[in-house]
């Protein structure tokens, strides 16, 4: 499916540029266009996107005023040396401190308590299935006793993704394993938070979420949001106050 089919099927009037920025971004930020390295062709992305060149060309130059890439006449564009981002640099830094885990959270309450509201008011009924997919995967997972710290952040990238403004994706991407600190894979992940008890309650909070989005109440999405990322604040300063 071209980037142009996609949009049309979220029923958005298509901003294609935008789109093709928000991919390479995302590219970048995860290093499979590596600095010092040489973007695809004009061609190569007009045919991987199903774009024009005049949208290629725009996305590039936004991407270029940005410092992310550098257009070298005769050779392409390259991506430049600087272009992770800090959000990119924050997801790769490890330790295993409480403390950064709250200030993680305090992060994501100033993201995804917007994010929810914008999804609730922009979602298309497509996106609003890929948030209930993502919750009842979470379900499954949890009912096979397997790690749920994956289909976690699927739900709240679909909530992202809803938004239908690439930023917010990319700020969860570029906090990467960060974005779940109770992640059985992440440095807080312990069987003491892990529990089916704890889960459960995570479950309910996003249903409170999913509910309030699938209804478009935006109101009542921010505050379902702001509750789940408070409670998840709550856990830690109780197991930083057990130590």
């Amino acid at each position: 499916m071209s980037l142009n089919d996609e949009m049309l099927a979220q029923g958005r009037k298509p901003k294609l540029a935008d789109l093709v920025i928000g991919t390479l971004r995302k590219r970048i930020s995860e290093g499979e266009y590596e600095a010092g390295g040489k973007l695809p062709t004009e061609s190569q992305m007009t045919s991987i996107f199903g774009v024009s060149r005049t949208v290629v060309r725009e996305a590039i130059a936004a991407l270029a005023a940005d410092g992310l890439v550098q257009s070298r006449q005769g050779a392409g564009v390259f991506v430049m040396a600087n272009a992770a981002s800090a959000f990119s640099a924050i997801g790769a830094e490890s330790s295993n401190k409480i403390s950064v885990a709250l200030n993680v959270l305090e992060v994501r309450m100033g993201i995804e308590i917007e994010s929810a509201g914008l999804a609730a008011l922009r979602r298309s009924s497509s996106q609003d299935a890929a948030i209930q997919e993502a919750w009842n995967e979470f379900e499954r997972q949890l009912k096979l006793g397997t790690p749920t710290g994956k289909t976690d952040f699927a739900f709240h990238r679909a909530i992202a993704a809803a938004t239908n403004n690439p930023f917010y994706i990319e700020v969860l991407d570029g906090l990467g394993g960060r974005t779940i600190p109770c992640d059985v894979a992440s440095p807080w992940g312990t069987e003491s938070v892990l529990t089916i008890e704890y889960q459960k309650g995570l479950q309910r909070e996003h249903l409170a979420i999913l509910k309030a989005i699938s209804a478009q109440d935006a109101e009542g999405a921010r505050e379902a949001m702001r509750q789940h990322l408070w409670l998840s604040q709550e856990r830690y300063r109780q197991r930083l106050r057990e130590q």
